[in-house]
């Protein structure tokens, strides 16, 4: 495992995306259990959960060269 320093709390948005896109997505390739809609309101419920529950969501950096504007990540500056 990293160290743990390398992690950083993961925002409610990219957790959001990151639901999202599991529920309607197997792999790369799109499935239709249900709309985005239905993806959505399912993402938004599990995380109020996730946060009344007290859970912590972390997140490793992207890996080097990522193009994905979700994965912000903040610069280690001195």
């Amino acid at each position: 495992m990293s160290d743990d320093k390398e992690f950083m709390p993961a925002s409610r948005d990219d957790l959001m995306f990151t639901l999202m896109y599991g529920l309607s997505h197997r792999g790369k390739k799109r499935v239709h259990f249900g709309d985005d809609l239905m993806a959505r309101l399912t993402a938004e419920n599990l995380i109020e959960n996730l946060e009344q529950a007290g859970f912590v969501v972390m997140r490793k950096p992207p890996a080097p060269g990522h193009s994905n504007p979700m994965h912000n990540w903040p610069s280690k500056t001195p």
